[in-house]
């Protein structure tokens, strides 16, 4: 019985395409008889995984101190085993020193041309989540390419101190621990104990990215609190002062009472809220009512009435200074210049107008609390009216409310106002309100917004000159790039708030300015004549700064009493002069004059605002340079269903459970070790038992790596599953079982590979042709920075090309079968074997920027077979490959032609797919067809049939295709139904009836050959 199936011709059938098809076609789709294996008693799947896994334990086991030689002189495994290939190369590299730039004079095809870029510095009490990975993993692959190119390359590793989180995991180590607080200790002793922390477990990110396989020379390893970067934050605070872009004022800042601390902007969430809500909040044992908006009346001062206001935060009308209300808003036009009396403080509230009232919410009256808002705030300044802190920095509210409210905490104040204005009369309602709740990332506490004396930087000019130079100078790569660039800008462009970088924390680059107090002064916020702001000097040292005072107040250094700012600065602040502090700077070391500015800073692109437009700011202040010649941002990294990753969702995926793989049990431990709510926690271990059932298997640091540089990182926001990387542990078998049988075909055929390698047949200028087209498509994405299309063109060579088509050919040339003399075969498995030899070493320096460990493993396997001078090291500072070196394997047409046999051969897997012939290897028969019915679409065909009459189930054969005859019935009969509905043409739009139409189009012709099929079974059963 016969088979037979259409073809899709891409050109009508021409004389080259026969020729093409007589040399490839027979060789690739029609196996003799005798190429099929004899058969022994199988073994059991358990008994053969038991037998693979004692035979790659005993390997394991044998392997100590991995290095170049000794380590590929052991057994080559069957299988490929990340554990197994991963467990030493970094040692080796690092002892090595490929990753120092002074390697690069060693380099033969080393270039004066630098390529340096700095890790975006991790905190030290985190763990690498996937957003790490995709950065190490994007960095990684420019940082190697580029090395291999003969750049001297400077990718440096950092590690941020994180003030607020690595003094609040210290506090709670020392309760849990010791049952005291951080007030239980000095300053001195305190900071003993986090950096004791820090030398315990600081090290534990270096460690995960070591395991990553990032090419860091760690002989530069910087932390933001090392005394040389120390000093260039001194240094940058002390020259910032200087020129008056660093000022100390009373400004309003976020606050979290839980911490008593201001706090960055990044470090505040933003929760939704869509009507009432109770939340937790640290401090408070009942849960919180937010939500809702409360509706109160001010009677009017010397006249019947009132004005009623709206607010969700009715505590802090105790502060109100002031009733503000739209100009325009007619309600209120008998009312401006007026007063209420507040009801509980007797204080005279002016009415004042100002624009920016909305008159649509609530009553279009609103309250003005200039010290609890930030909206407020601004509104006060402009009408000149004063400001009133009515809640202290520990949540509790302050004597000014008056003795009834005095200590009472904040959300308690909030229950007792409300009752307090039901008893006088003046609670008009309340109702449900969506809003935006700023929440703390850190403490989990609910944001205050508070008025404190702080250091801030005057950013507007600093942006201004940025700004001019970044338009002129800087390359922003991204998704629609001209959109985010106006982003970016608008990031660092004037008008821009000023930026506070006071921080009331302990752990941190404690200020270095001192207020002044002088002998005999009885203010010691006030210094003779000088106002209080300017009572303070800076310097390098307590010395510096007392010379200061005594030039700026004109007295003796010995009059003068210093007394140093307790805060700290802002993290953002030391991280924002990383790219040039990392090197040296304030000091022209010759890394800073070798390496900056840096080639690229490569980072997600949530940190536009926080991280990069201040390192620009700062970089061209401070240096008079941009800090870096480009910019890359990739994408944030999402769940397999596109939520953002959460504890609370349990869909956080640390890269070392992907590559070491975890277990189900492990992952719901690692939920209950954290400070998750006990419902959050339920909930996030339900998620992962339905996504992780079995937990997650061990794929390998090069699958996770190939598998995020394979997502388009500047696009949309990738969305990773772990099976995309289970995906690519595979590939990476089967680039093991590749090199596997390069090595056994060079062992057993003797074959020598001195001398260039000139393809003889049309197969060997294929798949030369097609890795000179894979060397071109590389370049090209490397340059673009577009990965994606990097890792899409090795994975399509080295899969489709190398392993399904040109490895399958030549297999009867490595045998000798053929017509030819015995001459002209072993010439042909000469250079069959050449070829496959450079197909599949060039392939592995392509993927090496990629797949560091793997690609090192089998490159160093083949390194005995090459005619090396001795100086190969290592892969990784090998040349990467170019096109112009491969132009003589260039062979356009023998690749265009190829297509064709291409297509022939897919569908004649998908026959043996279809029929479930997964072992035998029938013949196939090749010839054209007239049919009229789909002449008009394709010009010509080719039809293939398949031989079934040996080895093939009719009757589970017909059973499958009635199946899928059934499913393309119902298809069709919703399409034909949609195109039935009343009014169909007038409504649907022209493109949604020609997709309809042709998808029906479709379903029919699937359905007649499923029908024809269905019918060869039956014949072939009567028969």
């Amino acid at each position: 019985m016969w088979m037979a199936v259409h073809v899709a011709s891409p050109r009508i059938w021409s004389r080259g395409l026969q020729k093409a098809w007589s040399t490839w076609g027979c060789r690739l789709c029609s196996q003799s008889s005798s190429s099929t294996q004899p058969s022994h008693h199988p073994r059991t799947q358990a008994e053969k995984a038991k037998r693979r896994q004692a035979r790659e334990k005993a390997i394991l086991s044998s392997v100590g101190y991995t290095y170049q030689n000794a380590y590929t002189t052991l057994p080559f495994p069957q299988s490929y085993s990340p554990e197994y290939v991963e467990f030493g190369w970094y040692q080796w590299w690092e002892k090595q020193g490929f990753f120092s730039p002074e390697q690069h004079s060693k380099q033969p095809h080393a270039v004066d041309k630098y390529f340096s870029l700095c890790i975006p510095p991790p905190n030290v009490t985190g763990t690498l989540h996937l957003g790490h990975a995709l950065t190490v993993a994007i960095e990684d692959a420019l940082a190697r390419w580029r090395r291999m190119q003969g750049y001297k390359v400077l990718w440096l590793p950092g590690c941020d101190h994180a003030g607020i989180a690595t003094q609040s995991v210290v506090e709670r180590k020392l309760m849990r621990e010791q049952g005291k607080c951080r007030q239980d200790y000095s300053r001195e002793e305190f900071l003993k104990q986090v950096w004791r922390w820090k030398n315990q477990k600081g090290d534990e990110i270096y460690y995960q990215l070591r395991k990553l396989g990032a090419s860091l020379d760690w002989s530069r390893a910087c932390f933001t609190m090392d005394p040389g970067f120390s000093g260039a934050v001194t240094e940058a605070f002390i020259r910032l002062c200087d020129s008056g872009l660093i000022y100390r004022s009373e400004g309003l800042v976020n606050w979290s009472c839980a911490l008593e601390s201001a706090i960055s902007d990044i470090e505040v969430d933003s929760k939704e809220l869509s009507g009432r809500t109770l939340l937790s909040v640290p401090g408070y044992e009942q849960k919180v009512e937010f939500g809702i908006m409360v509706t109160f009346a001010y009677p009017l001062e010397g006249q019947q009435g009132e004005v009623a206001v709206s607010t969700t935060r009715p505590e802090t009308m105790l502060g109100d200074v002031a009733i503000a209300v739209h100009p325009d808003d007619p309600r209120y036009k008998n009312l401006h210049g007026k007063h209420c009396r507040h009801p509980f403080t007797e204080r005279l509230l002016p009415i004042v107008t100002d624009s920016m009232v909305d008159m649509a919410f609530g009553t279009g009256a609103v309250k003005v609390t200039p010290a609890h808002d930030h909206t407020d705030f601004m509104l006060s300044q402009r009408h000149s009216l004063p400001s009133l802190t009515v809640i202290g920095g520990n949540g509790i509210m302050t004597s000014d409310c008056g003795q009834w409210l005095e200590g009472v905490k904040r959300f308690d104040a909030r229950e007792r106002v409300i009752t307090a204005l039901m008893e006088r009369k003046l609670f008009r309602g309340k109702k449900e309100h969506p809003m935006s709740l700023p929440i703390c990332s850190r403490s989990g506490d609910v944001i205050e917004p508070l008025l404190k004396k702080q250091w801030f930087v005057r950013c507007q000019e600093m942006s201004r000159k940025a700004v001019q130079v970044s338009e002129r100078v800087l390359n922003v790569w991204l998704h629609q790039i001209e959109i985010v660039l106006i982003c970016f800008m608008s990031c660092i462009s004037p008008p821009c708030s000023d930026w506070c970088i006071s921080r009331q924390l302990w752990w941190g680059h404690q200020i270095p300015a001192y207020r002044v107090t002088l002998e005999n002064s009885k203010d010691t916020e006030e210094v003779g004549h000088y106002h209080k702001s300017t009572s303070w000097v800076w310097g390098r040292s307590a010395a510096e700064a007392r010379q200061r005072a005594a030039v700026k107040f004109g007295v003796n250094p010995d009059a003068i009493t210093l007394t140093q700012d307790p805060d700290v600065l802002d993290t953002w602040f030391s991280s924002g002069l990383f790219p040039f502090a990392m090197l040296g700077w304030p000091q022209q070391t010759e890394d800073l004059k070798q390496f900056y500015p840096n080639s690229i800073l490569e980072t997600g692109s949530d940190l536009i605002f926080f991280w990069v437009a201040r390192m620009v700011m700062l970089g061209r202040e401070l240096t008079g340079q941009l800090p870096f010649k480009q910019v890359l941002f990739h994408s944030l990294v999402r769940d397999k269903y596109g939520r953002k990753m959460s504890k609370s969702l349990g869909n956080v995926i640390d890269p070392l459970d992907v590559i070491s793989g975890v277990s189900l049990e492990r992952l719901q431990e690692k939920v209950r070790e954290g400070n998750l709510d006990p419902r959050e926690s339920i909930v996030a271990m339900e998620a992962q038992k339905k996504d992780f059932p079995k937990g997650i298997p061990e794929c390998g640091t090069d699958a996770l790596r190939f598998a995020l540089c394979s997502y388009k990182a500047q696009g949309e926001d990738i969305s990773l599953s772990v099976s995309h990387v289970l995906s690519c542990r595979h590939f990476c078998n089967k680039m093991w079982q590749t090199v596997r049988f390069t090595l056994a075909t060079l062992k057993w055929q003797k074959i020598s590979l001195k001398g260039e390698t000139y393809p003889l047949s049309s197969m060997d200028r294929w798949i030369c042709s097609r890795l000179h087209s894979t060397v071109q498509q590389c370049e090209r994405g490397f340059e673009s920075y577009e990965l994606h299309t990097v890792t899409s063109a090795l994975h399509s060579f080295w899969l489709h090309s190398l392993c399904d088509v040109y490895l399958e050919s030549i297999k009867p040339v490595l045998k000798g079968e053929g017509c030819c003399s015995e001459e002209q075969r072993d010439r042909e498995r000469q250079v069959a074997a050449s070829v496959l030899y450079h197909s599949v070493s060039i392939s592995l320096a392509l993927l090496s920027p990629f797949m560091p460990f793997l690609t090192e493993e089998l490159w160093q396997r083949l390194l005995p077979y090459t005619d090396s001078d001795g100086t190969s090291r290592s892969l990784c500072v090998q040349p990467y490959p170019k096109t112009s070196q491969l132009e003589h394997w260039c062979f356009p047409k023998e690749e265009a032609d190829f297509s064709l046999v291409e297509e022939v051969v897919r569908v004649a897997r998908l026959l043996r797919a279809q029929c479930q012939l997964t072992k035998e290897r029938p013949d196939y028969f090749p010839f054209y067809s007239n049919d009229v019915s789909i002449i008009y679409r394709l010009l010509m065909t080719l039809s293939l049939s398949v031989n079934l009459q040996n080895g093939i189930n009719a009757d589970k054969q017909r059973a499958l295709l009635s199946q899928r005859r059934e499913k393309l019935a119902s298809k069709l009969n919703q399409a034909l139904a949609c195109t039935q509905k009343p009014n169909y043409t007038e409504k649907v739009p022209d493109k949604v009836r020609k997709d309809t139409e042709n998808k029906v189009g479709t379903e029919e012709n699937g359905q007649m050959h499923v029908t024809k099929n269905c019918t060869c079974h039956i014949s072939h059963k009567m028969k």
